[in-house]
């Protein structure tokens, strides 16, 4: 990365609450079912029935509360976020029973879900030119907190008692409190002049709401890595099981590495599509990759998969600056909580299909599987610049236009 930290005070402060908040998520999604099935003793079914539900909240969430940072403030409802994720989060210490922990983890989840929404009128403000570029910074320091964070959770899991679980738990809030308080030497950000029209505007853009969905089916390559590619390794391959956290340092050092500088030659939306485009193939080809490493020796086995992962990593790089390109320069500047929060109904759509569809079609299925998703991904590739190019057309009657399918939709 040719800058440790960015040059502006404010990306700095920003960066700095980024990286406190990271390594907190990073204890938490390393040993966060754990707590709860290891030290609350809550059956395991109870706990994804109690995600599974925090989920969807948080997918309503998130464009409420990016709506109400576009016209109260950013950095108020962001910090209010935070402070929320903090409490709640220590609520998981009270939470020894099943409705308890609903209670506590849906007001974490959709506090979080709020918070990216928040979050990104801030990005926009003080991210300069190109805050693209400067999101983009983000998500490689993102990497760096969460892998400090598991490392951490490491410890509570080796050590496997009750009090290391709840000492993680607690260690988990104070960080998201340290972020919000982190946050607080940002001047607040002034909500940008009100505009005519209906108040849900991103809900009623149609090419905004196709590129949501598309990017939604590519994030599921996320999931590729963390679900898909452990089980496959273990039950298929002669591969050393080392290897899956070999396969996720690779992963984390080619992003950290690397991110800013895909992000760079992407300036334009053209320029994302035609990312969103290369990832697609870049995934179906690490599919490809990845599916032939079973029933060969073990030492191919590892070269093949090693080499699916720098691929799909690839993939990944360009995939991540397409959404921060098209997320942004197709969101009007007055609306950007609210429709930055509509784009991550894609991710967490995601989130929440991707695991079983991976796991039907890779693991159960087998071979096959893989070709189907890799081939879904080129698919969804293909289709992203035709879906950019419709957005364009939309915003064409002028720089200030909401999208004349948007105001179709006002009038209909």
């Amino acid at each position: 990365m040719p800058h440790l930290l960015p040059d502006s005070g404010p990306q700095r402060t920003i960066a700095a609450s980024n990286f406190v908040y990271t390594v907190g998520s990073g204890l938490y999604l390393t040993a966060g079912v754990l707590y709860f099935t290891q030290a609350v003793r809550l059956p395991a079914g109870q706990v994804g029935l109690g995600l599974g539900i925090a989920g969807a909240l948080s997918l309503v969430v998130g464009i409420a509360v990016g709506h109400l940072a576009d016209r109260r403030g950013a950095r108020g409802v962001y910090a209010a976020t935070l402070v929320v994720q903090a409490l709640a989060t220590a609520g998981f210490l009270l939470a020894d029973s099943f409705w308890p922990f609903v209670a506590a983890v849906c007001a974490a989840v959709g506090a979080k879900g709020a918070g990216l929404a928040a979050r990104s009128p801030i990005i926009r403000h003080h991210g300069g030119e190109r805050p693209q570029e400067f999101r983009a910074y983000l998500r490689a320091v993102t990497n760096i907190g969460i892998s400090l964070g598991a490392v951490l959770a490491g410890w509570a899991v080796q050590v496997g008692t009750v009090d290391a679980y709840r000492l993680l738990v607690v260690g988990n809030s104070l960080a998201f409190a340290g972020s919000a308080v982190i946050l607080f030497r940002l001047r607040p950000v002034k909500p940008e002049p009100v505009v005519g029209g209906p108040r849900w505007i991103a809900l009623r853009d149609r090419p905004y709401l196709a590129l949501t969905v598309l990017d939604g089916v590519m994030a599921i390559q996320f999931k590729v890595l963390t679900v898909a590619i452990p089980l496959w390794l273990v039950a298929q391959t002669s591969a050393p099981h080392w290897l899956i956290s070999g396969t996720m340092l690779l992963n984390t050092v080619v992003v950290v590495t690397c991110q800013m500088r895909a992000s760079r030659g992407i300036g334009t939306p053209s320029a994302g599509a035609l990312a969103y485009r290369r990832s697609g193939f870049a995934f179906l080809v690490a599919c490809v990759l990845i599916s032939l490493s079973a029933g060969v020796p073990g030492w191919a086995a590892a070269t093949l998969l090693l080499a699916g992962v720098a691929v799909h990593t690839i993939g990944e790089l360009w995939h991540s600056a397409a959404g921060f390109e098209v997320s942004f320069a197709l969101a009007p500047r007055h609306a950007t909580g609210q429709y930055l929060g509509v784009f991550g109904l894609g991710a967490g759509l995601a989130e929440a299909v991707g695991p079983a569809l991976l796991i039907s079609l890779c693991i159960t299925w087998g071979r096959p599987g893989w070709y189907v998703v890799g081939a879904m991904f080129a698919l969804t590739g293909l289709a992203a610049p035709l879906a950019v190019r419709w957005a364009q057309r939309d915003r064409s009657a002028g720089p200030a236009a909401v999208g004349v399918t948007a105001q179709a939709g006002a009038a209909g």
